[in-house]
């Protein structure tokens, strides 16, 4: 790619300090948005505001994964569903075609994903591609593959184009040695998984691309996200997903995780809406690129047990596997999100008894017309 790393040596030549030590301005003539709203030369192009008639126009990568499909319908209702493109590898369900744009995207070929941003005139991407913990040890080089490398193109194509860019990040991204309860945004992170340490490499590139050329980047670590209408997706919190299947196909689940295990939790909504109001924060409110959300923490015990109001005949087993165990003990126990709340408002809706309800009621409705039909 000569072209881009001539621009990317331009650039940096811009980007120099100047002899009095100030700092260097971000690169003059960025334009964010579907209209041409230049930015002046002294200011961070990332304080743009979008108003009703400048709407985003939206990129999500990995979207076939646990979060695209529900974050494409929650941002199709706030911006338009024109204005928001699901990508992914994979060939989607036909409700998930017709629900909106839909395109093929590989976030490893470096060309495909520029002329998808410039041909739709993208201005926010979602990267959402990534192999999750457990798959990740699964296909080390894989995981790096789509992890690192398609971070790279990611991050590279935003720069060029001047996106805003949301990459998720995890608790996996913190270790052993991280404190776990509660876990701070800043504190060491040595994660022993290659999905833990994809995603320190992805908080801290994105960070030194902020501060470099001015990327606005903006990344939550989330907890376990729990969700009613996706299939578990390879994660080691994925357990809380699949209770709630078989608890009501069933009766009965089998945990593959320790009755004691603690992790934190967060139900999809409050994921999602976390996410649009970060992305939608104004500059100034952020002190930082990088946050923790956090909603609840729980066991499958306390978890089993609140079910059981609702499922009298529920029962649990425990088959644990020793690789999912050990990663689950090397992450946090819960997450102080405390600079999101003060910074930008962050406040979830659901605890562990909204969180079973809304679970339950979901799958048994589900199950009542299958039943029917």
């Amino acid at each position: 790619m000569p072209v881009v790393w001539m621009l990317r040596r331009v650039a940096s030549r811009m980007l120099q300090r100047p002899a009095c030590g100030c700092q260097a301005p971000v690169l003059p003539g960025r334009f964010l948005g579907t209209s041409p709203q230049q930015i002046p030369a002294d200011a961070n192009f990332h304080s743009t505001s979008f108003s009703e008639a400048d709407q985003p126009r939206v990129l999500i990568t990995g979207g076939l994964g646990q979060l695209g499909v529900g974050l494409a319908s929650f941002l199709r209702k706030r911006f338009g569903k024109d204005n928001v493109i699901l990508s992914d590898i994979r060939k989607p369900p036909e409700h998930v075609f017709l629900s909106g744009p839909f395109i093929y995207s590989d976030i490893l070929d470096y060309k495909n994903l520029r002329e998808i941003v410039v041909n739709n005139r993208v201005t926010w991407l979602f990267h959402y591609s990534a192999l999750l913990s457990a798959v990740g040890e699964a296909n080390v080089s894989l995981a790096r593959a789509v992890n690192i490398t398609g971070l790279h193109n990611v991050l590279d194509v935003a720069e060029e184009h001047g996106l805003r860019l949301f990459v998720p990040s995890t608790i996996g991204a913190f270790g052993p040695t991280s404190p776990r309860n509660p876990t701070p945004d800043l504190c060491i992170q040595r994660p022993r998984t290659i999905y833990g340490v994809s995603k320190v490499h992805a908080e801290l590139m994105g960070e030194y691309y902020y501060y470099r050329y001015g990327l606005d980047f903006r990344c939550l670590r989330y907890p376990g996200i729990i969700s009613a209408d996706s299939q578990p997706g390879g994660g080691t919190t994925d357990y809380a997903v699949q209770i709630f299947h078989d608890a009501v196909k069933n009766g009965r689940f089998e945990c593959n995780l320790k009755p004691s295990t603690r992790l934190p939790m967060m139900y999809i909504d409050d994921c999602l809406r976390a996410t649009l109001e970060v992305m939608e924060a104004p500059a100034e409110s952020l002190s930082m690129r990088t946050y923790n959300v956090n909603a609840m923490s729980f066991t499958p015990a306390e978890l089993a047990q609140e079910i059981l109001k609702h499922v009298p005949e529920f029962q649990i087993t425990y088959n644990v596997d020793p690789v999912r165990q050990a990663i689950a003990d090397s992450w946090p126990m819960n997450f102080d999100d405390s600079n999101a709340r003060k910074d930008w408002g962050w406040k979830h809706d659901f605890d562990l008894p909204e969180l079973v309800t809304t679970m339950l009621n979901f799958h048994g409705s589900e199950s009542r017309v299958a039943q029917a039909n």
